[in-house]
């Protein structure tokens, strides 16, 4: 599998650059240090390299808070777990949490 993303409307993918970068381990979109021009709709592509079929997830919007700049509001935490998270014996499992905030 390869993964991309779609910034607001194909065919404008997501280049990758100093601030922006797709993990193909995982198809997570990272981007540092937002910015007004990264506000829009990220939509995720799977491309299967093999039949070169793709599926393409929902459109996540991305906007500036403009309550405060990081650091300077209360705690959110946003998580997202699977009810469950099947694996094998000796295998690694991997459970992120990801909060903002002081």
């Amino acid at each position: 599998l390869s993964y991309a993303w779609i910034f607001n409307e194909y065919p404008t993918f997501v280049h990758q650059d100093n601030r922006r970068f797709v993990s193909q381990e995982t198809g997570n979109l990272y981007i540092a240090k937002v910015e007004a021009s990264d506000v829009g709709n990220y939509t995720c592509v799977v491309t299967n390299t093999v039949t070169n079929s793709r599926v393409l997830g929902p459109p996540t919007p991305l906007i500036l808070r403009n309550d405060g700049v990081m650091g300077e509001y209360e705690p959110k935490i946003e998580v997202q777990f699977p009810e469950t998270v099947p694996s094998a014996k000796g295998t690694t499992v991997k459970l992120e949490c990801f909060a903002l905030g002081k």
